[in-house]
């Protein structure tokens, strides 16, 4: 069991990301941000992850995660993004959009930037607008997209006071996440089981392509892209189930794979070891899902048993005429060769798992348990 720290915060964690590290450094992940949710008061929340491992004279583990500090909330936390190394984009229940500037020099947080009413129900036949909770947002500075209740998407850019495009009634149903493709794609997933890709470039408001699973509305939860495969695109939602997409092939996804036992909440390939993927749950689960082919034949697919594994492929496009050292391991057809290793990564079920992310060797997820796990030994 590789060793994962719990830190008691008192407060029900909705959102945790890492901060980036800058492109090319040696740096390790060592700062991450939370925004809470369900508390009498929100906050998001910055933390440093210290030396663990080291014994304190009294015998514990010195170098629990420190706060670093945090700043109020107003509304539940819906989503999360660093815009770069100082900067945080939080989406609120309210429908308000933040960013938040944080103060390396005396470790505050300040609000940068505000658009308050980004999401909005209007009233009938009226101006009259009611926040709508924004439950998802991308960044790729400067720019900003975030989605939302209802059914908007917003396109922003983080000097602009307004908002440089917005897709009004871009769905019918709620919008839950959302994921840039290439710079002017973004991707985004419904309540009734869709995904829809957009192209900035294209006037109007209509998507450039729709798919989703036959039959099914079951809402779609979570979206991530593979980083290096753009085509490439992974799905959770309602019945706990991970779906792989290729975007280029058709409307339907490639793989099924029978997951957790209630809603799965987030899903994230590792940035820099894609063959490693990563998904919540409602049921209290944090899985590792390893595709790579170093596997010895996969033989320990089953190796803790009982509930914390589990494997169900169903390969529903045959690409085996694609040339098979350009699919991503995640599209290959044949499960009885490819299976897929989990591996349960929390030592006991606990309360809802809301949000996970991934950083090279290091792992962050926040629980409704009121607790945020952290490990630094993700491939020891």
């Amino acid at each position: 069991m590789k060793e994962i720290y719990a830190k008691f915060v008192s407060q029900k964690i909705s959102k945790t990301r890492w901060r980036p590290v800058p492109p090319g450094s040696l740096q390790t992940a060592e700062t991450f941000a939370t925004g809470s949710w369900d508390n009498e008061e929100n906050y998001v929340s910055l933390w440093s992850i210290g030396d663990f491992g080291n014994l304190d004279s009294d015998g514990g583990f010195e170098g629990d995660h420190q706060l670093l500090c945090d700043i109020r909330h107003d509304g539940d936390v819906m989503d999360l993004q660093f815009l770069d190394q100082e900067r945080i984009v939080a989406a609120s229940s309210t429908g308000c959009v933040t960013i938040f500037l944080h103060h390396q020099n005396n470790q505050t947080l300040s609000v940068s930037h505000q658009w308050t009413t980004a999401h909005c129900h209007t009233g009938p036949g009226g101006p009259s607008c009611s926040g709508a909770p924004c439950t998802g947002v991308v960044c790729n500075n400067p720019e900003i997209v975030t989605v939302g209740e209802d059914g908007r998407i917003n396109l922003f850019r983080a000097d602009h006071k307004e908002a440089v495009r917005t897709i009004d009634n871009a769905d019918s149903s709620t919008l839950h996440a959302v994921t840039f493709l290439r710079t002017p794609e973004i991707l985004t997933v419904n309540s009734i089981g869709q995904l829809k890709i957009w192209d900035f470039r294209q006037p109007g408001n209509e998507p450039s392509q729709i798919l989703s699973l036959t039959g099914d509305r079951v809402p779609l939860h979570c979206v991530d892209r593979h980083p290096n495969q753009q085509h490439v695109v992974a799905t959770g939602g309602q019945d706990g189930m991970l779906s792989i997409w290729d975007v280029r092939l058709g409307t339907m996804p490639v793989s099924l794979l029978k997951a957790h036992e209630a809603e799965m909440w987030e899903v994230h390939f590792h940035p820099s070891n894609p063959d490693h993927l990563f998904t919540c749950s409602e049921d209290g689960s944090l899985w590792h899902w390893d595709s790579s082919t170093d596997v010895p034949e996969k033989s320990s697919l089953f190796h803790q048993g009982g509930r914390n594994s589990t494997f169900l492929s169903h390969s529903i496009s045959n690409q085996a005429n694609v040339h098979q050292s350009l699919i991503s391991s995640w599209l290959s057809t044949d499960p009885a060769k490819d299976r897929i290793e989990i591996t349960s990564l929390l030592p006991s079920r606990t309360l809802s798992v809301n949000s996970l992310d991934v950083l090279g060797s290091c792992l962050v997820c926040g629980t409704d348990a009121e607790a945020i796990y952290v490990t630094r030994q993700l491939f020891s």
